[in-house]
């Protein structure tokens, strides 16, 4: 018996991908639907006419929902490829048109929130008025995931070294990761404190102290600089408020450390000592794209924004 063709790109359209994507995001065919808005028979209706097509299921059902086969799962993995594409001619032609219009969405870490983020906006705003830049906070490894996913175009995040959990390893494959800058991480402590005396603080010597953790990747950071410094923190706190961290520390509740660009987002205390770590101990800020996406003009743009911002951030060095 003879065998079906091989699909071609013939067979292929940049919509049908978006479908089949939405399904794989949303796990049904009427919640496809809604978020693309079209109604549940029209997604339907592409759908079997895409199997019939290649001449294989795209889609099974598994209860009350459906999920993708897996030539469903290939047009899903190849989908946001192919909008980036789309959306690089889509904006070459906008150069043409003098950036009069485009959209670029930014996600962020908190303390690129308050440092990076409002002065990026306020650029692009008086660059590049007809372009809509949009804004949501998400730590690094939800923000890799949603340039992956194509809800967002650009993100802010951070890698420590030698960290094992890095989102920017395997998660990141086919993604554009650039390099933006490095902070050094700085230790937190009661000015009265005896460490605060000197120019660097050896993180041996607050082997004793009470801590205070951040996020689940900063507290790994924190343990795995403890425990080459060795000992085990005993973690009397944890919060993501920065200004929350001071307030512990000023009040002798416990010791901490923070990135630079955390700390300028707050300011400083009187009661508060920084000093740097004997180890120059710090963290790397990237920018990541989907690849060739920094074709597209209105992310290039932001990219740009991005790069001034950056290279004229203040980082103090008596921070």
């Amino acid at each position: 018996m003879s065998q079906p063709p091989a699909p071609s790109r013939n067979q292929l359209d940049a919509q049908v991908l978006r479908v089949v994507r939405s399904v794989l995001e949303t796990g049904s065919i009427t919640a496809a639907a809604v978020a693309l808005g079209f109604s549940q028979p029209a997604v339907s209706q592409q759908l079997a006419r895409l199997e019939s097509r290649l001449g294989m299921p795209v889609i099974e059902r598994v209860g009350r929902g459906v999920r993708l086969t897996e030539a469903g799962m290939v047009l899903a993995r190849h989908s946001l490829a192919v909008e980036t594409a789309l959306d690089a001619a889509a904006g070459e032609l906008a150069e043409l048109a003098g950036l009069r219009s485009g959209r670029v969405r930014i996600a962020a870490f908190p303390s690129a929130s308050a440092a990076i983020v409002p002065s990026v906006l306020a650029r692009m705003r008086a660059l590049h008025p007809g372009i809509a830049v949009t804004y949501r906070e998400a730590e690094p490894p939800e923000a890799v995931a949603l340039v992956r996913d194509n809800s967002v175009d650009l993100a802010l995040t951070f890698s420590y070294p030698g960290d094992v959990a890095d989102p920017h390893g395997e998660s990141a494959h086919g993604l554009r990761v650039t390099e933006l800058r490095r902070e050094e991480i700085r230790v937190v402590l009661p000015s009265h404190h005896s460490a605060a005396s000197g120019a660097a603080v050896d993180l041996a010597d607050l082997a004793e102290e009470d801590w205070i953790a951040g996020c689940p990747r900063c507290r790994g950071h924190l343990l795995e600089l403890c425990v080459r410094n060795g000992f085990i923190p005993r973690i009397a706190c944890e919060t993501d408020n920065v200004a929350a961290v001071f307030g512990l520390v000023e009040n002798g509740i416990g010791v901490a450390i923070l990135p630079v660009l955390a700390i300028e987002s707050v300011g400083s205390r009187p009661g508060v000592a920084i000093r740097p770590t004997t180890s120059l101990d710090h963290r790397t800020v990237h920018a990541v794209t989907a690849s060739g996406a920094e074709r597209i003009p209105a992310l290039a743009a932001t990219l740009a924004s991005l790069a001034a911002v950056v290279a004229s951030t203040r980082i103090d060095s008596n921070v």
